[in-house]
Protein backbone atom coordinates (compact mmCIF):
# COMPACT_ATOMS: atom_id res chain seq x y z
CA UNK A 1 0.00 0.00 0.00
CA UNK A 2 1.50 3.40 -0.89
CA UNK A 3 2.50 5.58 2.02
CA UNK A 4 4.88 8.43 2.72
CA UNK A 5 8.30 7.19 3.75
CA UNK A 6 11.87 8.41 3.91
CA UNK A 7 14.33 7.26 1.28
CA UNK A 8 16.46 5.85 4.07
CA UNK A 9 15.50 4.54 7.45
CA UNK A 10 16.11 6.97 10.31
CA UNK A 11 18.79 5.72 12.64
CA UNK A 12 17.52 4.72 16.04
CA UNK A 13 19.55 6.09 18.92
CA UNK A 14 20.90 3.47 21.31
CA UNK A 15 18.61 2.60 24.20
CA UNK A 16 20.85 4.46 26.62
CA UNK A 17 21.19 7.50 24.36
CA UNK A 18 19.51 10.89 24.62
CA UNK A 19 15.72 10.82 24.81
CA UNK A 20 13.50 11.72 21.91
CA UNK A 21 11.95 15.17 22.21
CA UNK A 22 8.46 14.74 23.60
CA UNK A 23 6.97 17.94 22.25
CA UNK A 24 5.33 18.49 25.64
CA UNK A 25 6.46 20.82 28.36
CA UNK A 26 4.69 19.32 31.33
CA UNK A 27 4.63 15.62 32.01
CA UNK A 28 4.30 12.94 29.37
CA UNK A 29 1.38 11.56 27.35
CA UNK A 30 -1.16 9.34 29.06
CA UNK A 31 -4.27 7.55 27.88
CA UNK A 32 -6.36 10.40 29.26
CA UNK A 33 -4.58 12.91 27.02
CA UNK A 34 -5.44 11.14 23.76
CA UNK A 35 -7.68 12.96 21.26
CA UNK A 36 -11.29 11.87 20.58
CA UNK A 37 -10.14 10.24 17.33
CA UNK A 38 -6.90 8.38 17.96
CA UNK A 39 -4.64 6.70 15.42
CA UNK A 40 -2.46 3.73 16.35
CA UNK A 41 0.63 2.60 14.45
CA UNK A 42 -0.05 -1.16 14.50
CA UNK A 43 3.31 -2.97 14.81
CA UNK A 44 4.80 0.46 14.20
CA UNK A 45 2.82 0.73 10.95
CA UNK A 46 3.77 -2.56 9.34
CA UNK A 47 2.96 -1.47 5.77
CA UNK A 48 5.25 1.53 6.18
CA UNK A 49 8.12 0.40 8.42
CA UNK A 50 9.75 -2.89 9.50
CA UNK A 51 7.78 -4.42 12.34
CA UNK A 52 9.51 -5.42 15.57
CA UNK A 53 12.24 -2.85 14.93
CA UNK A 54 13.54 0.15 16.83
CA UNK A 55 14.06 2.03 13.56
CA UNK A 56 10.43 1.36 12.58
CA UNK A 57 9.07 2.58 15.91
CA UNK A 58 11.35 5.60 15.73
CA UNK A 59 10.11 6.43 12.23
CA UNK A 60 6.48 6.13 13.36
CA UNK A 61 7.23 8.41 16.29
CA UNK A 62 9.01 11.02 14.17
CA UNK A 63 6.32 11.10 11.48
CA UNK A 64 3.72 11.85 14.13
CA UNK A 65 0.77 10.36 12.24
CA UNK A 66 -0.22 8.12 15.15
CA UNK A 67 -0.74 9.10 18.77
CA UNK A 68 -0.13 5.51 19.92
CA UNK A 69 2.67 3.08 19.05
CA UNK A 70 1.85 -0.63 19.09
CA UNK A 71 4.19 -3.58 19.45
CA UNK A 72 4.00 -7.21 20.56
CA UNK A 73 5.96 -9.03 23.23
CA UNK A 74 7.34 -12.54 23.53
CA UNK A 75 9.24 -14.18 26.38
CA UNK A 76 12.59 -15.86 25.86
CA UNK A 77 13.74 -19.03 27.57
CA UNK A 78 15.46 -17.06 30.33
CA UNK A 79 12.44 -14.82 30.96
CA UNK A 80 13.64 -11.81 28.95
CA UNK A 81 10.78 -9.98 27.22
CA UNK A 82 11.43 -8.99 23.62
CA UNK A 83 9.60 -7.14 20.86
CA UNK A 84 8.31 -9.77 18.43
CA UNK A 85 4.90 -10.54 16.95
CA UNK A 86 5.33 -14.10 15.70
CA UNK A 87 6.04 -17.16 17.81
CA UNK A 88 8.88 -18.04 15.42
CA UNK A 89 11.72 -16.11 13.83
CA UNK A 90 11.00 -17.41 10.34
CA UNK A 91 8.91 -14.62 8.78
CA UNK A 92 10.66 -11.46 9.96
CA UNK A 93 14.32 -12.39 10.58
CA UNK A 94 17.21 -14.16 8.88
CA UNK A 95 16.95 -16.95 11.47
CA UNK A 96 14.43 -19.73 12.08
CA UNK A 97 12.91 -21.49 15.05
CA UNK A 98 10.79 -20.59 18.06
CA UNK A 99 11.44 -17.32 19.86
CA UNK A 100 10.95 -18.97 23.25
CA UNK A 101 13.96 -21.25 22.69
CA UNK A 102 16.46 -18.36 22.79
CA UNK A 103 18.33 -16.66 25.62
CA UNK A 104 19.00 -12.94 25.85
CA UNK A 105 22.57 -13.50 24.67
CA UNK A 106 21.34 -15.38 21.61
CA UNK A 107 18.69 -12.74 20.96
CA UNK A 108 21.35 -10.09 20.47
CA UNK A 109 22.63 -11.96 17.42
CA UNK A 110 19.22 -12.03 15.67
CA UNK A 111 18.77 -9.67 12.72
CA UNK A 112 15.47 -8.51 11.30
CA UNK A 113 14.82 -8.98 7.59
CA UNK A 114 12.99 -5.89 6.26
CA UNK A 115 10.16 -6.82 3.90
CA UNK A 116 10.92 -6.04 0.23
CA UNK A 117 7.49 -4.45 -0.15
CA UNK A 118 8.27 -1.64 2.30
CA UNK A 119 8.82 1.85 0.89
CA UNK A 120 12.28 3.26 1.47
CA UNK A 121 15.56 1.58 2.33
CA UNK A 122 15.74 -0.32 5.62
CA UNK A 123 18.79 -2.10 6.96
CA UNK A 124 18.91 -5.31 9.03
CA UNK A 125 19.02 -4.64 12.77
CA UNK A 126 18.62 -6.42 16.06
CA UNK A 127 15.06 -6.43 17.41
CA UNK A 128 14.85 -4.66 20.77
CA UNK A 129 13.93 -5.98 24.16
CA UNK A 130 10.71 -4.71 25.72
CA UNK A 131 12.76 -2.83 28.30
CA UNK A 132 14.61 -0.97 25.56
CA UNK A 133 11.35 -0.04 23.81
CA UNK A 134 9.72 1.15 27.04
CA UNK A 135 12.78 3.21 27.94
CA UNK A 136 12.95 4.74 24.48
CA UNK A 137 9.31 5.67 23.97
CA UNK A 138 7.45 5.25 27.26
CA UNK A 139 7.60 8.89 28.34
CA UNK A 140 7.07 10.29 24.86
CA UNK A 141 4.16 8.30 23.44
CA UNK A 142 1.21 6.25 24.62
CA UNK A 143 2.01 2.61 23.92
CA UNK A 144 -0.07 -0.45 23.10
CA UNK A 145 1.72 -3.65 24.09
CA UNK A 146 0.30 -7.11 23.42
CA UNK A 147 1.39 -9.82 25.83
CA UNK A 148 1.54 -12.78 23.46
CA UNK A 149 2.65 -15.08 26.30
CA UNK A 150 0.15 -14.86 29.19
CA UNK A 151 2.79 -16.15 31.62
CA UNK A 152 4.83 -13.02 30.91
CA UNK A 153 2.21 -10.69 32.39
CA UNK A 154 3.71 -10.41 35.92
CA UNK A 155 7.10 -9.53 34.46
CA UNK A 156 5.59 -7.04 32.01
CA UNK A 157 3.53 -5.48 34.79
CA UNK A 158 6.62 -4.99 36.93
CA UNK A 159 8.44 -3.28 34.06
CA UNK A 160 5.54 -0.89 33.48
CA UNK A 161 5.15 -0.07 37.18
CA UNK A 162 8.89 0.46 37.68
CA UNK A 163 8.91 3.07 34.92
CA UNK A 164 5.77 4.86 36.13
CA UNK A 165 3.89 4.05 32.92
CA UNK A 166 0.67 2.57 34.26
CA UNK A 167 -1.39 5.36 32.64
CA UNK A 168 0.60 5.34 29.41
CA UNK A 169 0.68 1.68 28.35
CA UNK A 170 -2.32 -0.38 27.26
CA UNK A 171 -1.68 -4.08 27.86
CA UNK A 172 -3.43 -5.96 25.07
CA UNK A 173 -4.73 -9.52 25.05
CA UNK A 174 -7.39 -11.67 23.41
CA UNK A 175 -8.08 -13.56 26.64
CA UNK A 176 -10.64 -12.41 29.19
CA UNK A 177 -8.71 -14.11 31.99
CA UNK A 178 -5.55 -12.20 31.15
CA UNK A 179 -7.47 -8.91 30.88
CA UNK A 180 -8.91 -9.43 34.36
CA UNK A 181 -5.47 -10.26 35.69
CA UNK A 182 -3.96 -7.14 34.10
CA UNK A 183 -6.70 -5.01 35.64
CA UNK A 184 -6.00 -6.45 39.09
CA UNK A 185 -2.33 -5.55 38.57
CA UNK A 186 -3.26 -1.90 38.10
CA UNK A 187 -2.66 -1.81 34.36
CA UNK A 188 -4.66 -0.29 31.52
CA UNK A 189 -6.37 -3.28 29.94
CA UNK A 190 -7.07 -3.73 26.26
CA UNK A 191 -9.10 -6.66 24.96
CA UNK A 192 -9.08 -7.42 21.25
CA UNK A 193 -11.84 -9.46 19.66
CA UNK A 194 -12.22 -11.07 16.25
CA UNK A 195 -15.32 -10.71 14.09
CA UNK A 196 -16.29 -14.27 15.01
CA UNK A 197 -15.89 -13.66 18.73
CA UNK A 198 -17.95 -10.48 18.57
CA UNK A 199 -20.95 -12.47 17.34
CA UNK A 200 -21.28 -14.03 20.80
CA UNK A 201 -19.65 -11.38 22.98
CA UNK A 202 -21.59 -9.26 25.44
CA UNK A 203 -19.06 -6.50 26.10
CA UNK A 204 -21.31 -4.64 28.53
CA UNK A 205 -20.30 -7.30 31.06
CA UNK A 206 -16.64 -6.25 30.79
CA UNK A 207 -17.01 -2.59 31.74
CA UNK A 208 -15.46 -3.17 35.14
CA UNK A 209 -12.08 -4.36 33.89
CA UNK A 210 -11.63 -3.38 30.22
CA UNK A 211 -10.28 0.10 29.50
CA UNK A 212 -10.12 -0.37 25.73
CA UNK A 213 -12.17 -2.73 23.57
CA UNK A 214 -10.38 -3.45 20.29
CA UNK A 215 -12.84 -4.71 17.66
CA UNK A 216 -12.35 -6.30 14.25
CA UNK A 217 -13.39 -3.86 11.54
CA UNK A 218 -14.81 -6.79 9.53
CA UNK A 219 -17.39 -7.58 12.21
CA UNK A 220 -21.10 -7.30 11.51
CA UNK A 221 -22.65 -3.87 11.95
CA UNK A 222 -24.90 -4.98 14.81
CA UNK A 223 -21.96 -6.51 16.66
CA UNK A 224 -19.95 -3.32 16.28
CA UNK A 225 -22.88 -1.25 17.50
CA UNK A 226 -23.20 -3.49 20.53
CA UNK A 227 -19.54 -2.84 21.26
CA UNK A 228 -19.63 0.94 20.91
CA UNK A 229 -22.75 1.18 23.11
CA UNK A 230 -21.37 -1.18 25.77
CA UNK A 231 -20.30 1.57 28.15
CA UNK A 232 -16.61 0.73 27.76
CA UNK A 233 -14.85 4.07 27.54
CA UNK A 234 -12.71 3.37 24.48
CA UNK A 235 -13.75 1.25 21.51
CA UNK A 236 -11.17 1.18 18.72
CA UNK A 237 -11.06 -0.83 15.48
CA UNK A 238 -8.34 -3.05 13.99
CA UNK A 239 -6.69 -3.53 11.53
CA UNK A 240 -7.91 -0.67 9.35
CA UNK A 241 -5.78 0.03 6.28
CA UNK A 242 -8.03 1.88 3.83
CA UNK A 243 -9.80 5.24 4.02
CA UNK A 244 -13.11 3.52 3.27
CA UNK A 245 -12.80 1.13 6.21
CA UNK A 246 -11.67 3.97 8.46
CA UNK A 247 -14.66 6.11 7.54
CA UNK A 248 -17.06 3.24 8.21
CA UNK A 249 -15.58 2.62 11.65
CA UNK A 250 -15.78 6.28 12.58
CA UNK A 251 -19.40 6.47 11.40
CA UNK A 252 -20.24 3.49 13.60
CA UNK A 253 -18.80 5.26 16.63
CA UNK A 254 -15.30 3.85 17.06
CA UNK A 255 -12.94 6.41 18.55
CA UNK A 256 -9.66 4.85 17.50
CA UNK A 257 -8.17 3.49 14.29
CA UNK A 258 -5.49 0.80 14.60
CA UNK A 259 -3.64 0.68 11.29
CA UNK A 260 -0.64 -0.77 9.48
CA UNK A 261 -0.71 2.42 7.37
CA UNK A 262 -1.28 5.31 9.79
CA UNK A 263 0.51 7.87 7.63
CA UNK A 264 -1.78 7.12 4.69
CA UNK A 265 -4.93 7.27 6.80
CA UNK A 266 -4.10 10.50 8.58
CA UNK A 267 -3.04 12.09 5.30
CA UNK A 268 -6.43 11.28 3.79
CA UNK A 269 -8.49 12.13 6.88
CA UNK A 270 -11.32 14.58 6.29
Amino acid sequence: MPAAAPTTAPAAAPPGGPPLPSGRRNGFPTADSLPPITYVAHRGGALEVPENSMSGLTAAYERGAAQVLDFDTRMLRDGTLVVMHDATLDRTTYSTGPVKSLTAAQWRSIRLRPGPQLPGLWLPEAPPTVGEALDRFGRHKVLMVEAKDPDSLPRLSAMIHQRGLTRSVFVNTNRLRVARQAHRMGLLTQLWRSAQQLREDRPRMWRGFVDLLDVDYQARRKDLRRAVTSGIRRVWAHTVNTPEARDRMLRLGCGGIISDAPTLLTRTAR
